[in-house]
């Protein structure tokens, strides 16, 4: 008449797991970028007499 049904804890289940592997999957994603914008190339320092607005670079006239 009723149906028994097994009730396994959600560390066995897989979907739980699927679910936490998204974030984790994204905060090492963004861990790598982050360590790869802080140890690679970094910019130059601009020389003196030059004065950079956004992308455009001008000399300072002395």
């Amino acid at each position: 008449m009723f149906n028994k049904q097994t009730i396994t804890p959600w560390w066995k289940q897989s979907w739980p797991w699927f679910l936490i592997s998204l974030p984790a999957i994204a905060v090492v994603g963004c861990s790598i970028t982050i360590w790869l914008a802080f140890s690679l190339h970094p910019d130059a320092p601009i020389r003196d007499g030059v004065v950079k607005h956004g992308l455009k670079v001008e000399q300072v006239a002395k």
